[in-house]
C-alpha cells in the first residue's frame, strides 16, 4: 500500500500540471476567440473600456489559477485524493463560464462567476494545505506556520462578498456606468495583489525574502 501511495504522490505534480495546462490552454483560446469576435473593443467607447478591463481581469485570473496550482505542486508533497483530479475540470468550467459572460450587458453575472472562482480556489488551496501538512516531507515549512483559522480567510471573504453584492446590483440594475468601472478596477487591484502575494509566498517558501 505504501508503494502505491508513494507512486501516486510522486506522479501527482506531472499529472496535475499536465491536466491544468490543457484546461488553461483551452481557456486562453476561448479568450482569444472572444477578442476576435468583439468589434466594439476596437472602437473608442465606454463599452470598449469596460470590455478591455474585463479581458485584463480574466487573463489575470487565468494566470493566478496557474500560479496557485503550480506553486502548490512544486513546493509541497501530499497524498492525492479524487478531488485533486476532479477540481481542475471544475475550475476550467468556471473559467469558460467567466469568459462566456464577458460583455457590458453581462457584467453583473461576470462578477458573480468571478466570485465563484475565488471561492473555488480558496477551497482548493485549503484542501491541499491540510493534506500537505500531514506529510513529513513538508514539516520544515509548516512548522513555521500554525494551521489557518477563519480569521485568516476574512480578507478573501470580504472580497467575495463585495463581488457578490456588486455583481447582484449590476445584474439587477443593468447599470453600465461608473459603478461598473469601479467594480472592474477593484477586480484588477485585487487580482494584481493576489498575483503579487503568490509570488511573495513562493519566494518565502524557497527561502528568499
Amino acid at each position: 500500500m505504501d508503494s502505491i501511495r508513494n507512486r501516486a504522490t510522486d506522479q501527482l505534480p506531472m499529472v496535475l500540471l499536465t491536466l491544468l495546462s490543457i484546461v488553461q490552454a483551452l481557456a486562453l483560446e476561448f479568450l482569444w476567440d472572444h477578442l476576435r469576435h468583439r468589434p466594439d473593443l476596437y472602437e473608442y467607447s465606454w463599452a470598449a473600456i469596460l470590455g478591455w478591463l474585463q479581458i485584463a481581469a480574466s487573463l489575470n485570473g487565468i494566470i493566478l489559477i496557474w500560479l496557485t496550482y503550480a506553486g502548490m505542486v512544486m513546493r509541497f508533497r501530499w497524498t492525492p485524493s479524487t478531488a485533486d483530479s476532479i477540481m481542475p475540470f471544475f475550475v476550467g468550467l468556471i473559467e469558460f463560464l467567466l469568459i462566456d459572460m464577458m460583455g457590458p450587458d453581462k457584467l453583473g453575472r461576470w462578477l458573480l462567476v468571478l466570485a465563484m472562482i475565488f471561492v473555488t480556489m480558496i477551497a482548493v488551496s485549503h484542501h491541499v494545505m491540510r493534506r500537505a501538512r500531514r506529510d513529513p516531507a513538508n514539516e520544515r515549512f509548516f512548522e513555521q506556520f500554525s494551521p489557518a483559522t477563519p480569521r485568516d480567510f476574512m480578507p478573501k471573504i470580504v472580497v467575495i462578498i463585495a463581488l457578490v453584492l456588486s455583481g447582484g446590483w449590476l445584474w439587477h440594475s443593468g447599470d453600465h456606468g461608473w459603478l461598473a468601472l469601479f467594480a472592474l478596477l477593484g477586480c484588477l487591484i485585487v487580482l494584481g495583489y493576489q498575483t503579487h502575494d503568490a509570488a511573495r509566498y513562493w519566494n518565502r517558501s524557497m527561502g528568499g525574502g
